[in-house]
């Protein structure tokens, strides 16, 4: 009897922390709000979709040619989906709900059952409707992800490594936009996608490791939830005076939120993390040359170039989510694994993906021959 009702204790407790955010509800606010991408006919949707397909195959071999990574040969324990602005923010609604189920249900028993399921409904409804807000915003900016967590969401027929989505609206409009050769600019991003891919096959266990940092970086931020508002505000109303100045925040005005020092750390983590992965495929991308994409050196130049004449209110919204921080990540993180692959090799550089104590710190991103100092290389 004792089992029996801790089971049902546990599955309240799991069904309560999961209506904190409507999860549904995110979805379709994100694509109701989710601004409509290009006009394309049937045939030309087709074809987007084929050539991308067709390319992300292509692209693996020359992923597995730069960097070495027997993981490469074989990826079958993963998937390649090319998706709408809408099927990316449902995605992600799945990959948000496996990463804070655990930080909002110890939330729940930190609070000892104060919140009843139907005001955890209410709340549920309010925080899904801004989450869906946030997921309408960035469906239209992203063109590919890699989502390693597929698999652990409920009712999930992702395959055991994840997915990866490539985003054919976004990357239709920006090849237009750039003006480029659509077969060029769509190899070029299915290099750096299916980079990630890799990296996550090459290192099996690091999903788990970022999960296990994400988890903990939830549980400090839910933790302290009484006070996140207060934060929240003071974070929002420092804003626009550091984005007015220039003086922008290093990684987004809502992780400005984290204070105390156990947080700080956990983001450090982090941001050393996606720095790493994020450089590692920008430095893949950018080492092919015209004999494999011809335009190459023209798609770089656009590509870098975009975004100066960005409107006050995406600008807001992209210091707000820290965007501008993860470009500094890509170049922060490449700048890193040029300088160990021109140390080490990248036979050397490769021992990063062996375990997690391999992982770069945040100073060791910034300082390559520290990395390599604990390394022994």
């Amino acid at each position: 009897m004792e089992s029996t009702a801790r089971e049902s204790s546990a599955k309240t407790l799991s069904a309560t922390a999961q209506s904190l955010i409507n999860w549904d509800l995110a979805a379709s606010t994100a694509a109701r709000l989710a601004p409509a991408g290009p006009v394309l006919d049937q045939a030309a949707i087709s074809e987007a979709v084929d050539s991308l397909r067709r390319l992300a195959d292509v692209s693996v071999d020359h992923v597995h040619e730069i960097t070495g990574l027997e993981a490469a040969r074989d990826l079958r324990d993963s998937s390649v989906l090319v998706v709408d602005r809408a099927s990316w923010a449902k995605a992600n609604t799945q990959s948000f709900a496996v990463m804070l189920k655990p930080a909002m249900e110890k939330m729940l028993e930190s609070r000892q059952g104060n919140l009843s399921p139907s005001a955890a409904s209410v709340s549920g409804a309010i925080t899904g409707s801004q989450l869906g807000a946030v997921l309408a915003f960035l469906a239209s900016k992203v063109l590919g992800q890699y989502d390693p967590f597929a698999a652990l969401a409920e009712g999930s027929t992702a395959p055991p490594a994840g997915r990866l989505l490539l985003v054919a609206p976004n990357i239709v409009a920006v090849e237009r936009e750039l003006n480029v050769t659509p077969e060029d600019f769509r190899l070029w991003v299915c290099l750096h996608e299916q980079t990630h891919r890799v990296q996550f096959a090459a290192a099996p266990w690091l999903r788990h490791h970022m999960l296990e940092q994400i988890d903990q970086l939830s549980v400090h931020l839910l933790g302290n939830v009484d006070s996140l508002m207060d934060r929240a505000t003071a974070a929002a109303r420092s804003l626009k005076d550091r984005t007015g100045t220039g003086n922008t925040p290093g990684r987004g005005a809502i992780l400005d939120l984290l204070q105390d020092p156990e947080e700080k750390a956990a983001i450090s983590h982090l941001t050393a993390v996606m720095s790493l992965l994020e450089g590692h495929a920008n430095v893949v991308m950018d080492a092919v040359d015209a004999s494999i994409i011809p335009s190459v050196k023209t798609i770089r130049q656009r590509f870098n170039d975009r975004g100066k004449d960005r409107g006050v209110i995406e600008k807001f919204i992209r210091s707000l989510l820290g965007l501008d921080a993860k470009m500094r990540q890509y170049s922060d993180g490449a700048r890193f694994v040029r300088a160990v692959v021109d140390a080490a090799g990248m036979e050397g550089f490769n021992k990063v993906w062996e375990s997690a104590d391999h992982l770069p710190t945040e100073p060791e991103i910034h300082d390559a021959k520290l990395w390599l100092e604990r390394m022994g290389l």
